[in-house]
């Protein structure tokens, strides 16, 4: 049984679900310890059809949590796949790069596993460079837990047994209550016509640890904080170095009232006007509700790279979905 897209499954399809998670994670680890023991092809090659060669598929990703509905949390994960590593595949003059992926939240403590499997899929007229990016973004449900295990597999939709798994613990927040609560921040490329979609904003999200040298947008949302109450939000940008010297930072400071609805939450999207140089950064939003003195922080590092490859948003399909002609 396959939960269907985005969706929570009760406890009394945990077992059937978790023996379907582990015989597809089964597959990919076979072919990923395959992989260790066989040299790495050159992967922007166009490669003959029948080609089972095993091997990693290294990618990047990010996830972000804001309160969901109900009880539940949202989780958004980021993910960008060089296309160095996909395989290439022409059809009518073009050239196509197709991946698939798959996105789980389990917690055996609380009999619970949130799920999604989508596709990507990319058509131009030319091949991309090797480091250009495909990034794309899905979004699940899942209920506040300390104990629950995220796994993400991207595979190569275009060569069976490439692939790769990352797996590792992770906290998912609970945002009820009724103190003064932020979201994570979540960045974006600045001029987003398409891509994540939340409260009339659309950010272009792409992974914090590959920003170009540009200016870009973050948004995040706050919780609890009355309609009409008076609040000020600082945003402070400080380098981070390996030695231990302490780097000044830029603050910016905003000053507005509360729009928050029925919900008791609102959103803001910020831009960041000024290009970053290469190196590694601690953005930091504070928000003060100036009528109850309440303060409310939250901190993300964001890489910035500097690359000139590159990056295109392609939004994810339901796994099995008709891909485009």
């Amino acid at each position: 049984m396959r939960a269907a897209h985005g969706e929570q499954v009760d406890s009394t399809s945990f077992l059937q679900d978790c023996r379907m998670i582990a015989r597809g994670l089964v597959t990919i680890l076979l072919a990923l310890s395959t992989a260790l023991a066989t040299d790495r092809p050159e992967s922007n090659t166009l490669s003959p059809p029948n080609e089972t060669v095993a091997r990693p598929l290294p990618f990047f990703y990010d996830l972000y949590t804001f309160r969901g509905n109900e009880d539940s949390t949202t989780i958004v994960a980021t993910i960008a796949v060089p296309v160095g590593e996909l395989r290439r595949e022409r059809s009518q003059n073009q050239v196509n790069y197709r991946f698939d992926l798959r996105f789980v939240l389990a917690d055996t403590a609380q009999r619970s596993v949130s799920n999604t499997e989508d596709s990507v899929f990319l058509s131009v007229p030319r091949p991309l460079r090797r480091q250009h990016l495909l990034h794309t973004h899905v979004e699940v449900q899942a209920p506040p837990s300390s104990t629950t295990v995220q796994r993400l597999v991207v595979t190569d939709a275009a060569r069976p047994g490439v692939g790769q798994l990352y797996n590792s613990p992770f906290s998912i927040p609970d945002y009820s209550g009724s103190n003064l609560l932020l979201s994570d921040i979540a960045f974006g490329l600045p001029g987003a016509n398409v891509g994540w979609q939340r409260r009339g904003v659309t950010l272009a999200l792409l992974p914090t640890s590959q920003f170009p040298e540009s200016s870009f947008d973050i948004y995040y949302e706050v919780y609890n904080l009355p309609a009409g109450n008076e609040y000020e939000t600082e945003i402070s940008i400080q380098r981070v170095r390996e030695s231990d010297d302490e780097e000044p930072s830029v603050r910016t400071l905003f000053s507005g009232t509360s729009s928050a609805g029925a919900d008791r939450s609102f959103g803001e999207l910020r831009h960041v006007e000024s290009a970053l140089d290469r190196g590694r950064y601690r953005l930091t939003v504070t928000v003060k509700d100036l009528v109850s003195g309440q303060t409310a922080e939250r901190s993300r590092f964001v890489d910035v790279r500097g690359w000139a490859r590159g990056a295109t948003l392609v939004p994810a399909m339901p796994y099995g979905a008709r891909l485009p002609t």
